[in-house]
C-alpha cells in the first residue's frame, strides 16, 4: 500500500513539474507597453490640387485619439482610422511622453521659441487627410483636447485642433489658447467671414491638465473647461463648416506664422451628428 501511495505521489510530482515548466507560447506573453519618444516627423507635402467641390458628413461621425499606441505604430484614432502625420519644418519634433502613472501617453510639442528670427524657429503639427466626412456642414458638432500648459508656453497664437482657416472665404472649427492670459476659446466661420469666437475669463495655463469642449448646437457655440460651461454666443443654425483642410492638432500648419501651439495635448475628439 506504501509502495502504490509512493508511485502515486512520485507520478503527482511530475505532472506537477510539467505544468510547472511548461514554455510559454507566444500567445501567454504579455503584450508589449507602448514605448513613448520621438515621433519621426515627416516633411510638409505639397499642396494638392483639389477638386473645387467640397462635401460634408452624411451620416454621424465621432474620432477620438488617446495617442497611447506609443512610437512604433501609427497615429490613428480608437477605431483604427483617421490617421494623422508629425509634420515639422527646422528641426521641430513630437514626442509620446506618460500623461502620469496608468493615463498613458500624450502628445508633446516643441517648447515656445525664442529665437530673434521667427523663420527659424522649429515647428511641429499632427495633419490628417483631406476627409470631407469631417466638414459637420449645419449638423451639431462637438471637438476638443485635454491640454496642460504653463505660461512659458503661451504666446498670441497657439493652436489646439482644427479644421479649415477663418479667412479667404473658406470655413473653419477652432479650439485655442491665445494670448498671454491663457484663455481657451472655441472658434466657427462659415462662409461670410464672420467669425464667432466663445472666450471665457480663464487661464488654464497654470500647469495642470485641463479638459476642453467646443460643442455648436441649438443655435450657440459653447466652451466647457473640466464640465463646465464658461462661454457661449450665439450662431446663425444655417452657418455651414465645409471645407478642403485636413484636421490638423497642434497648428494651422508646419510653416511659419502656424499659431504653433506648445506643451501636451491628448484625448483629442470630434463628433458630428446627428
Amino acid at each position: 500500500m506504501s509502495r502504490r501511495l509512493a508511485l502515486t505521489g512520485v507520478l503527482l510530482l511530475a505532472a506537477g513539474l510539467a505544468v510547472a515548466y511548461r514554455p510559454l507560447t507566444a500567445d501567454a506573453l504579455p503584450p508589449p507597453t507602448p514605448s513613448a519618444g520621438v515621433l519621426p516627423s515627416l516633411p510638409a507635402p505639397e499642396a494638392p490640387l483639389l477638386p473645387r467641390r467640397v462635401g460634408v458628413a452624411t451620416a454621424p461621425v465621432t474620432l477620438r485619439y488617446t495617442f497611447d499606441g506609443g512610437v512604433s505604430k501609427p497615429i490613428t484614432d480608437l477605431t483604427g482610422g483617421h490617421e494623422l502625420r508629425p509634420l515639422g519644418q527646422n528641426g521641430g519634433l513630437l514626442r509620446l511622453v506618460p500623461q502620469g502613472p496608468g493615463l498613458g501617453l500624450a502628445v508633446a510639442y516643441p517648447d515656445r521659441c525664442t529665437l530673434p528670427k521667427q523663420s527659424d524657429c522649429p515647428r511641429a503639427i499632427l495633419e490628417g487627410t483631406r476627409d470631407d466626412s469631417l466638414n459637420p456642414g449645419t449638423r451639431p458638432l462637438s471637438y476638443g483636447a485635454s491640454v496642460l500648459m504653463t505660461h512659458d508656453d503661451l504666446s498670441d497664437g497657439a493652436n489646439v485642433l482644427q479644421k479649415g482657416y477663418s479667412v479667404g472665404g473658406g470655413s473653419q472649427f477652432k479650439l485655442q489658447v491665445d494670448h498671454r492670459l491663457g484663455h481657451p476659446s472655441c472658434v466657427i466661420t462659415g462662409r461670410t467671414g464672420v467669425i464667432y469666437r466663445a472666450e471665457p475669463r480663464l487661464d488654464v495655463a497654470d500647469g495642470h491638465w485641463h479638459d476642453l469642449t467646443c460643442t455648436r448646437a441649438d443655435g450657440r457655440l459653447t466652451l466647457v473647461a473640466d464640465g463646465v460651461a464658461r462661454a457661449w454666443v450665439p450662431v446663425p443654425p444655417r452657418l455651414s463648416i465645409a471645407n478642403a483642410e485636413p484636421l490638423r492638432v497642434g497648428g494651422k500648419g508646419p510653416a511659419q506664422g502656424n499659431d504653433q501651439y506648445a506643451g501636451e495635448i491628448d484625448n483629442v475628439f470630434l463628433t458630428i451628428g446627428p
